[in-house]
C-alpha cells in the first residue's frame, strides 16, 4: 500500500479571470478561482448547497493557455495536487492556505462568443490545441479541446468502442 497520495480531480468554475505572471526565470505561472458546489440534503429534509472556494496554479504553456482562453464564469475539469503555503503579514500574523497545482484543465462548456442557443459541439477551433506535457507519467495529455472524439484519458477513442 502506498503510504503517501495526493491527487485532486474538481469541476466548477472560474470566480474571476486568470491572472498571468511570469517568474524571474521566465517560467509562466497562472492564478485562477474556481467555485465547486455540492448539494445535499440536511438532516431536517431541506435541500442545502456547499460551495468551497479554490485557488488553482497552472504552470507553463498550459498555464498561458488558461490565461489567454479562460474568463470568470467558464466551466473548466481542473486534474492536480494540493500544496500549502505559509507567509508573514506585515504586521508579524503568520498566514497559511491551500492551494491546487494543476497537472491539465480541461475547459468546459462553450467558449465566450461562440455562438448562441444551438447547443451543438464546440468547433475544434474554438478551443487551444492539445500540446504533449514532458516528462511525468501523465500520458501526455493537457488541456483538452472539448471535442468529445479526443482521447482525454477518461474515454476510448471512437474507433476502439465496442458497440
Amino acid at each position: 500500500m502506498a503510504a503517501n497520495f495526493n491527487k485532486v480531480f474538481l469541476m466548477g468554475n472560474l470566480t474571476r479571470d486568470p491572472e498571468l505572471r511570469y517568474t524571474a526565470s521566465g517560467s509562466a505561472v497562472c492564478h485562477f478561482d474556481m467555485a465547486t458546489n455540492r448539494r445535499f440534503t440536511g438532516k431536517d429534509g431541506q435541500k442545502r448547497e456547499d460551495t468551497c472556494f479554490m485557488r488553482i496554479n497552472v504552470w507553463g504553456k498550459s498555464g498561458e493557455n488558461c490565461a489567454n482562453y479562460l474568463s470568470k464564469g467558464r466551466p473548466v475539469f481542473v486534474e492536480g495536487r494540493l500544496q500549502s503555503r505559509s507567509w508573514q503579514t506585515e504586521d508579524g500574523q503568520k498566514r497559511s492556505a491551500v492551494d491546487v497545482v494543476a497537472d491539465s484543465v480541461q475547459f468546459l462548456g462553450s467558449p465566450p462568443g461562440g455562438g448562441g442557443g444551438g447547443g451543438g459541439r464546440p468547433r475544434d477551433d474554438d478551443y487551444p490545441p492539445a500540446e504533449p506535457r514532458g516528462g511525468g507519467g501523465d500520458g501526455g495529455r493537457s488541456e483538452s479541446s472539448g471535442n468529445p472524439s479526443d482521447n482525454d484519458g477518461f474515454a476510448p477513442p471512437d474507433d476502439d468502442i465496442p458497440f
